[in-house]
């Protein structure tokens, strides 16, 4: 007879891989629409965002945040490229595809994002490793399970994702690795996967409670290498060209940027987790509190200065 532990790996594998097979017919569904364009034909793919912020980056770090084309021999995405409008850090990750031509460098990028759900499966089940089953498996259907969306159609999240050469599950797999390397007691780590994974601020602030949670017992270590982390691999920011590009972008068309079908990704991930544990994330959060008040009021007691 097989033991309690055994079968809920089992049983776990056989529905990821379910849901993996669901997942992989939605990606070959979404394949023609990568050679599309957007826009009413006036835009390529998200990915060319990444394509040619990446070259920019290596060759004119200046015109990173410019929209449309550039008159600088740089690779030419026609009839022009999405703007890009994220940190510069992740086009640190995906230059390597610079060696592809565009769409084949989407195609790669859908692929190696694909290859990376069974591991986010693997994060996801030891971070639930205390929780029931069935909630285990309630989170994996929302992580996983392409979602219908009003005007998206019936398999939205997914289908995007990949028609789009999007990057959110590669950015909610580096959360997931953030959170599972603080679970394991390495700081450092989980800190330089969450400082990468910040190249989108908004989904960074939202999971930071989880960070600080699943890090709870390091939480200097953690902190300070994820804020280095984030400095450092973002220092063409002090650029000023750079710099002043990036404060225009967050100005004229980042801070209205929607939440598209793809973002529900990392959205629902972050907030399921955030809700499974709620109550622990409360309590440590309230332990932190009453301790660093005891620690405030020590220090007044033993002031030299204190009144009598």
């Amino acid at each position: 007879m097989l033991n309690r532990p055994y079968s809920r790996k089992m049983l776990f594998a056989v529905f990821i891989a379910v849901l993996l097979v669901f997942n992989f017919c939605t990606l070959v569904l979404a394949y023609p629409e990568t050679f599309r364009l957007d826009g009413g034909g006036r835009l390529a793919k998200d990915f060319s965002a990444y394509y040619i912020g990446a070259w920019r980056l290596l060759h004119n770090p200046s015109q990173v945040y410019t929209r449309g084309l550039v008159n600088d021999e740089e690779y030419q995405v026609y009839p022009q490229p999405q703007a890009y409008k994220y940190l510069p850090s992740f086009l640190v990750l995906v230059s390597p595809l610079l060696s592809l031509s565009y769409h084949d460098a989407l195609v790669a990028f859908d692929g190696f994002q694909f290859a990376l759900l069974p591991l986010m499966a693997f994060l996801l089940y030891r971070l639930l490793s205390k929780k029931s089953l069935a909630v285990t498996l309630a989170v994996a259907v929302i992580v996983f399970i392409p979602f219908p969306l009003p005007h998206w159609g019936p398999i939205a999240t997914y289908y995007w994702q990949w028609a789009e050469g999007q990057a959110k599950v590669f950015e909610t797999f580096l959360f997931l690795l953030a959170f599972y390397l603080g679970t394991r007691g390495k700081p450092h780590l989980s800190g330089i996967a969450f400082g990468f994974a910040a190249f989108d601020p908004r989904f960074a602030l939202l999971s930071l409670p989880l960070f600080l949670f699943y890090n709870r017992r390091n939480l200097r270590a953690a902190v300070g290498t994820g804020v280095g982390t984030l400095l450092l691999s973002n220092f063409w920011l002090f650029y000023p060209a750079t710099g002043a590009g990036f404060i225009n972008m967050i100005f004229t068309d980042g801070v209205n940027t929607t939440l598209y079908a793809y973002a529900y990704i990392p959205l629902f991930t972050i907030v399921s987790l955030i809700a499974v544990n709620g109550r622990e994330i409360v309590e440590a959060f309230s332990h932190f509190t009453t301790k660093w008040k005891r620690k405030v009021n020590s220090r007044r007691g033993s002031s030299p200065n204190k009144l009598i």
